[in-house]
């Protein structure tokens, strides 16, 4: 059985033959300029839902390196901090031996390591009230803008405003957090106990007459907690800094494999276009052929 063939049915089907073969061309084209493998999901259904797992791999990845960033930026501060607090102290501890020691010093001598040991109070209370971003780093996640507060009615009475207990933490990993502040109560102490007092004792000591070489263990005692705070800082920073190459490797390698599955690649696809490009323009100059006679074509 033969089937009729007339001069539409030809115009239509090469039109059609045509069209495809400019939509195919077109979507070559647009992977080409765009330089994606897709352009919506369901041209690759498999490939659009990995390319979205991928994406919130990354996103992820990117919270952990600013949460890392900031961890690094309080840790250090914190570091900073607790090296000049332990140094001050390691001055006051000098400045005892030397004012122990009565019978060589003059009152003028004493006074003058007095007035010198108010100034690194004064210094020391300034390191326990580090800030970074306004937020103190010695006051756990309390609001205060200083982590010990003062009373000039009250002598001694260096008040710690941070919450008992409390810790800044940043995670930095899916299963992992490091803390990254340091507790103000335990590294200088509060009230009559913090290393603010014991400066105060010693200089009222000193002007009183009273031999300040008792004060030495006490002052001991604090350096020690000192640089134990400032062990577990660079403890944690370390923690920190490793957890930032393990962040730098991962996103590495989720934008190789993003990458791999989201975008073409250029050469493979730019031969495409072109052998696409031939077939249409062979295509045109076909069909222009088969298409010319025409009924007006036989009346000339």
């Amino acid at each position: 059985m033969f089937s009729r063939v007339t001069s539409s049915t030809m115009t239509q089907s090469s039109l059609r033959n045509l069209q495809g073969s400019l939509s195919e061309l077109a979507r070559l084209q647009q992977k080409a300029t765009s330089q994606k493998a897709f352009q919506v999901p369901s041209e690759d259904p498999s490939a659009a839902a990995t390319t979205l797992g991928l994406h919130a791999e990354q996103q992820r990845n990117a919270q952990y390196a600013r949460n890392i960033d900031d961890g690094l930026a309080w840790v250090s501060t914190v570091d900073g901090a607790l090296a000049s607090s332990t140094s001050l102290m390691n001055r006051v501890r000098t400045l005892t031996v030397t004012g122990a020691n009565d019978g060589a010093l003059d009152a003028t001598a004493k006074e003058a390591i007095a007035v010198e040991l108010e100034g690194i109070r004064d210094e020391l209370l300034a390191q326990a009230n580090t800030r970074l971003l306004g937020r103190s780093v010695f006051a756990g996640t309390s609001n205060e803008g200083a982590a010990f507060m003062t009373d000039a009615a009250t002598p001694g009475s260096y008040t710690f405003t941070g919450v008992p207990g409390a810790e800044v933490t940043r995670r930095v990993a899916d299963n992992a957090t490091v803390r990254v502040d340091a507790d103000g109560a335990a590294v200088f102490g509060e009230g009559p106990d913090s290393a603010f007092a014991l400066i105060d004792g010693i200089v009222a000591d000193l002007r009183s007459g009273v031999n300040i070489g008792q004060r030495l263990n006490a002052i001991d005692d604090r350096i020690g907690t000192m640089l134990g705070a400032q062990g577990a800082v660079g403890a944690r920073q370390s923690q920190i800094e490793r957890a930032k190459e393990t962040t730098l490797d991962a996103s590495v390698l989720l934008e190789s494999r993003r990458t791999a599955v989201e975008d073409v690649d250029a050469a493979e696809v730019l031969v495409q276009l072109k052998a696409q490009e031939l077939v249409y323009q062979s295509a045109l100059a076909v069909t222009s052929r088969v298409l010319q006679p025409t009924l007006m074509d036989f009346l000339r």
